[in-house]
């Protein structure tokens, strides 16, 4: 794909970074990584009324007008205009993405489709039947491609159900190098650690509820490891008053969010990570790959998605059943303090980054996604997707 005129791909997001999210940093990583051999445009919703046209590093960024918001979508009248507008050689569509889905129903795209499914869309049954599936299942059934980022989702997505001959497979990938540079640890840090008697396990997510904050809580009070948790969200003031209620106050630290170098310095700080979501809105786990590059073994939960394929039970960490408060809590206790157990796992989960996790893996196979949509090759049967991500 190195020959000019390079191919144009159009991404239909949610949002663009700066907002925050993960699918908002997994696009960016898929546009600057590209970047030389496709030209990225991406069309999002704005935070606010005014519609943005901007270029951001080697992207081309629209940012359509948000009118209003109903929960978590937003309500942009000019996104279909800017779909019918655009010029590309293959449209991405990034779900969950309640715009674009309906977008392309009032300005269908004349370019090969392909879908990026992030994850379920975990909404009121009635909601989602009557009015979010017809849409989801009219995108999916004419896409080109179905991009997963686990073998997991292709058997257990709700909504891959009868497309499911469409995915392929192509895992997140981070800059393992990255997370191994030196960073000076921050004050705020040094602080906490000293004050600790025990173990320190670190958390990091947004502040609702289907992360599963209040479980890994109710988890700690059982043990005597301390816990730093990075991030902020709208169940932040209920979850630091439920770690008072729980005695915790001494031992749990709410850092809210903090600078990049930062973080990387909490990951390497730590003593292991947890990722104690309790439901399938989890797909996968990024965060899981940023502790696992820095050498950290990972507690995450068994959920019907790419968390437990990520952090394998007893080679890269421990995984327990979603909601579980009392094997939680054992599992917390059984890495708190067992040294050798965090070294050996802690090991296997940065090779297992550094060998299937890279960004590089992660351009490769979505640049042949592209390629094969473009030439018009046929799609891939979700066995020979199943096969390929473990080569």
């Amino acid at each position: 794909m190195s020959s000019r005129p390079k191919p144009r791909v159009l991404h239909l997001a949610k949002f663009y970074p700066p907002e925050r999210g993960g699918m908002e940093r997994v696009l960016q990583q898929l546009c600057d990584m590209t970047s030389d051999e496709v030209e990225n445009d991406v069309l999002a919703a704005h935070v606010s009324r005014g519609t943005v046209r901007e270029r951001v590093g080697a992207v081309h960024v629209t940012r359509a007008g948000c009118w209003a918001r109903v929960g978590s979508v937003a309500v942009c009248p000019s996104y279909p205009i800017w779909l019918r507008r655009a010029r590309a050689d293959v449209t991405v569509l990034h779900e969950p993405n309640a715009p674009a889905l309906v977008a392309d129903v009032l300005a269908p795209g004349r370019w090969p489709l392909v879908v990026w499914y992030h994850a379920d869309l975990v909404r009121p049954s009635w909601i989602y039947d009557t009015v979010y599936r017809p849409l989801l299942q009219r995108v999916l059934r004419r896409a080109a491609r179905i991009i997963v980022s686990s073998p997991n989702l292709i058997q257990h997505a709700q909504g891959l159900r009868g497309v499911r001959g469409k995915c392929v497979v192509v895992p997140f990938g981070i800059d393992a190098t990255a997370a191994r540079r030196p960073v000076p640890v921050p004050q705020w840090f040094r602080t906490f650690q000293a004050a600790a008697k025990t173990s320190m396990a670190l958390m990091v997510g947004r502040m609702v509820p289907y992360k599963g904050v209040d479980v890994f809580l109710r988890a700690l009070a059982y043990t005597d490891v301390s816990a730093i948790i990075v991030g902020s969200g709208p169940e932040l003031v209920r979850y630091r008053a439920m770690a008072n209620d729980l005695g915790l106050a001494d031992r749990v630290m709410f850092a809210g969010n903090v600078p990049d170098d930062e973080l990387v310095s909490a990951y390497q700080q730590c003593d292991f990570f947890v990722l104690p979501s309790v439901t399938r809105q989890e797909a996968f786990g990024v965060v899981q790959l940023e502790a696992m590059a820095c050498g950290r073994p990972v507690i995450s939960t068994n959920l019907p998605t790419g968390v437990p394929w990520v952090t394998r039970h007893g080679e890269t960490g421990l995984v327990v059943e979603p909601g579980d408060v009392k094997g939680l809590s054992e599992a917390i206790s059984r890495m708190g303090h067992d040294a050798e157990l965090r070294l050996r796992l802690g090991a296997a989960a940065e090779r297992r980054v550094r060998h299937e996790f890279t960004l590089e893996r992660m351009r490769d196979r979505t640049l042949s996604v592209y390629d094969d949509v473009i030439k018009g090759v046929g799609a891939v049967p979700a066995v020979a997707a199943l096969r390929r991500v473990t080569q």
